[in-house]
């Protein structure tokens, strides 16, 4: 798949970031932990307010057992494809600094952890998706996440499966993305629409 068939930049940017897209096509193959704790590595290290590093990130790999229970807060939709994934994750963000203050920035900041996880995954050639359908009240419940952490997300990581073991629909939808033009999310000065 040539990705500048489907992603234009308008300005010059390493391809990096035109790379990273969100398939949902896995084999349905284990991962080892190991090549977990790399993608972990590379979001520890994203930027954060007052170095707070308020990302959290709970998983569960395929034929463990923990799986079922992870599997089990994706949405139906979810479900369809996640199942051929080798991990799912949640991430969590902890909404107060250390001394007890809140912490404003906690979900921007788990955010800039994700793209690491995320642009990690890319590169190492994994299929990497981000995920909000699931159940936010039942994976704090479940997963014993205490009150001063915030449900973020989900991640479903694997090894790149075949686009024809996909539903018909979804398989429509499998390529990368365009985005909005710069024009449209960048304004100077004050807001505008």
């Amino acid at each position: 798949m040539n990705i500048r068939d489907f992603r234009k930049p308008e300005n010059n940017i390493y391809e990096i970031f035109l790379n990273r897209w969100s398939p949902r096509a896995m084999s349905g193959e284990e991962i080892e932990e190991k090549i977990l704790l790399q993608l972990f590595e590379a979001a520890k290290w994203a930027p954060s307010s007052n170095n707070n590093q308020p990302w959290r990130f709970i998983y569960a790999r395929r034929n463990t057992k923990h799986w079922e229970t992870f599997f089990n807060l994706l949405a139906e939709g979810n479900q369809v494809w996640a199942h051929n994934a080798a991990a799912l994750i949640v991430v969590i963000s902890k909404t107060t600094f250390d001394n007890g203050k809140h912490a404003r920035t906690h979900s921007f900041d788990a955010g800039a952890a994700w793209e690491n996880f995320a642009l990690q995954g890319s590169m190492m050639r994994l299929v990497v998706h981000g995920m909000q359908g699931f159940d936010y009240d039942k994976a704090k419940e479940i997963l014993r996440v205490p009150d001063d952490y915030q449900v973020e997300a989900m991640i479903a990581v694997g090894k790149p499966g075949r686009k024809e073991d996909l539903p018909d629909y979804q398989q429509e939808r499998e390529f990368p993305s365009s985005r909005k033009s710069i024009s449209q999310i960048v304004m100077e000065g004050s807001f505008k629409e």
